[in-house]
């Protein structure tokens, strides 16, 4: 065997080493190259996503809260939903009686309102959602189950939120199309919430509740992107015997109304009962509260009603 000097030895022993740090280089490239080209979950228009929402007349009958068990102790750990979304929604860490896991003091901020809270007494825990908008939008048809895991989700916080008790009241069970929060900076983030959990639980909009929603999200809130949804398995829908279109703009034809001698097309002054409410024929003139408005269709809606100008 032929036994190479000290020299060759060192040299060869130099030549190893640096094609060593040269595959670990290029073996640390490939794999920062990989990580960052890695697939990253986008975020979604909030607009499209609430195109893909069906829009269905809503079922106004058998709606229980106590259909909905709320409040409970999904993971057994002592707290229920309503201190777990306040022990997650203080901006400091939460001070919570331990014994029964009640929370007695905290920092919260309502979005709802724009106001800041110490006293959890001063708050409620808010289906952004509500659980009969939930039940007339599909839930009806859910298992007691299924009511109760949507009730209670805390797998994605658009779901519930803590918000000043009586903003949250005012609310009530009101969809967009006739209550937004007051806090108006807040108003599309609202919206963005509000179609993510319909999307996620597989609820449909009314009529008029989708023409609000994606007329506001195409104008105003144009561009507003929420987070990726992951819709929830197991979730029963039903098929309405009507199903209530919206459209994105005018339709080229026109269905004529209905015949009727009560109000002609021309006339000023006809009876407004409340804007927005449906009226004919299409073309009558009336006021209400010294402001002018004329029964038309619009853009997203076929059907006449006292509209302004």
């Amino acid at each position: 065997m032929t036994t190479l000097p000290k020299s060759s030895r060192r040299n060869t022993t130099l030549v190893l080493g640096a094609i060593g740090i040269a595959v670990s280089v290029v073996a640390a490239q490939s794999n920062a190259t990989h990580s960052t080209q890695a697939p990253r979950a986008s975020a979604t228009s909030a607009y499209d996503l609430s195109m893909s929402i069906p829009v269905r007349a809503e079922v106004k009958v058998g709606y229980q809260r106590e259909l909905f068990k709320h409040w409970v102790d999904d993971d057994s750990d002592g707290c229920d939903t309503r201190d777990e979304v306040l022990i997650r929604d203080s901006s400091s860490m939460a001070q919570v009686d331990r014994y029964r896991c009640k929370v007695i003091e905290g920092d919260w901020y309502s979005p709802y309102d724009g106001v800041t809270h110490t006293d959890p007494s001063d708050l409620d825990i808010d289906h952004v959602v509500a659980l009969k908008e939930a039940w007339d939008s599909g839930a009806n048809v859910w298992s007691s189950t299924t009511r109760q895991r949507f009730a209670n989700d805390m797998s994605d916080r658009r779901t519930l939120i803590a918000v000043t008790d009586s903003v949250n009241r005012s609310k009530s069970d009101r969809d967009p199309s006739n209550w937004l929060p007051p806090n108006r900076s807040y108003i599309c983030e609202y919206l963005g919430n509000w179609v993510a959990v319909k999307a996620r639980w597989g609820l449909s909009m009314d009529q008029s509740e989708a023409g609000r929603v994606r007329k506001i999200l195409s104008n105003e809130c144009a561009g507003t992107t929420i987070a990726p949804i992951a819709k929830v398995n197991g979730v029963a829908t039903v098929s309405p015997t009507t199903t209530v279109p919206v459209r994105n703009r005018r339709p080229a034809t026109t269905v004529a109304p209905r015949a009727t001698t009560s109000v002609p097309s021309t006339e000023s002054g006809a009876t407004v009962s409340r804007p927005g409410a449906f009226c004919s024929p299409a073309g009558a003139r009336g006021t209400y509260n010294a402001r002018a408005y004329t029964c038309t269709t619009s853009p997203t809606e076929a059907r006449n009603r006292w509209r302004q100008p």
